[in-house]
């Protein structure tokens, strides 16, 4: 997920800040450690919550839950633990809420299409025959995998599950609960590869704030623009939960559209005229990130309609007026933020 970056959290006398890795990339916390409390029993208590969940749906581990139910064949079922078994459940819920346009199983099209880490105009120019998108879309089939109490199986050889669009964010869960619940830390921010959630209040006492990059290509850390910023809402639990998804640091330009590496479940197509980033607001960050990545593939129209719907709290940049995809982005003047209703009530501090 890129486009977020974070505000209001330095690191002051009374804050904390831990760090590690997780998941192909960084976590980072700031917290207010409460009285007799000890910083290394916190960290290894969430470093070791983090390694379960690695251990149940990391597919970088051959030995994980998930690995192991993808190496399975149809009609054999396999344990999988309370972690897998939400994931699982979220996933469900916002596939069927996006009409499957997130799919969990969306894999094979996606190595079809040659859209790894990177995306070139190359493979659009050369996209896979009708006959291999076809075989392709045959393996994206999240309705074949079943779930049966806390066993699991699939009902056709060859597909596959892989939770990274979903997976970060229940993490930024996990360790937000290891804090709140464990330790009773009420003044904290989590975040893994942008993902976020926030508690309490900052070191300046005043509530989070999360600034929202402009969607700049081959922009870096330093040179990150801000376009917009979504506060902690005074009117909430107290807490707030966002992904943020985005495509321009992966995309490419082909006779004037500009392409995403990311893959329509539906089409089996690449999304042309998606939004190059979406933040979205949750009740919790592991259906926040999902909800972004669903909406990250849809054109943006039918994005920005489907969040209406579904009432969530989407926040999306696209180019300003006036700005073509083929012209050259680079500064925060040259985009605009368009946000839901229900965005724009958290913003606003309307929310009940």
């Amino acid at each position: 997920m890129t486009g977020i970056t974070l505000s209001a959290c330095q690191q002051l006398p009374d804050y904390n800040y831990l760090s590690g890795e997780t998941m192909g990339t960084s976590y980072h916390i700031s917290y207010q450690l409460p009285k007799d409390a000890d910083e290394t029993e916190i960290q290894a208590a969430i470093d070791e919550r983090l390694q379960q969940i690695n251990d149940s749906m990391s597919t970088y581990q051959e030995d994980s839950t998930i690995s192991k139910f993808n190496r399975l064949a149809k009609n054999t079922p396999i344990v999988i633990d309370a972690d897998f078994s939400h994931v699982l459940d979220i996933s469900k819920t916002v596939y069927q809420q996006s009409g499957g346009a997130f799919d969990p199983t969306v894999m094979p099209l996606i190595d079809v299409w040659g859209f790894g880490s990177t995306m070139t105009v190359d493979r659009l120019q050369s996209p896979p025959t009708a006959l291999e998108i076809a075989q392709a879309k045959a393996l994206v089939d999240f309705a074949s995998v079943v779930q049966e109490g806390d066993t699991l199986y699939k009902t056709k050889d060859g597909v596959a599950l892989d939770f990274s669009a979903v997976a970060k964010g229940y993490g930024v869960d996990v360790i937000a609960e290891v804090l709140r619940e464990d330790y009773q830390i009420r003044n904290y921010m989590v975040e893994i590869g942008g993902e976020i959630a926030s508690s309490g209040v900052n070191g300046q006492q005043q509530p989070w704030q999360i600034a929202i990059d402009a969607p700049i290509e081959g922009s870096t850390v330093s040179e990150r623009q801000t376009i917009s910023a979504i506060r902690q809402p005074l009117k909430s639990d107290n807490q707030m939960y966002l992904a943020t998804s985005g495509n321009y640091r992966n995309s490419v330009l082909l006779e004037g559209k500009r392409y995403s590496h990311t893959i329509d479940p539906t089409t089996g197509e690449p999304i042309a005229g998606g939004a190059p980033s979406i933040t979205v607001a949750a009740d919790s960050v592991a259906l926040a990130d999902a909800w972004a990545t669903a909406l990250t593939a849809m054109p943006y129209s039918k994005a920005l309609k489907v969040a209406e719907e579904q009432n969530l709290a989407a926040l999306f940049v696209i180019l300003a007026d006036g700005v073509t995809p083929d012209a050259p982005a680079d500064h925060v003047e040259d985009w605009q933020v368009v946000q839901t209703s229900a965005m724009d009530a958290l913003r606003n501090d309307k929310i009940e």
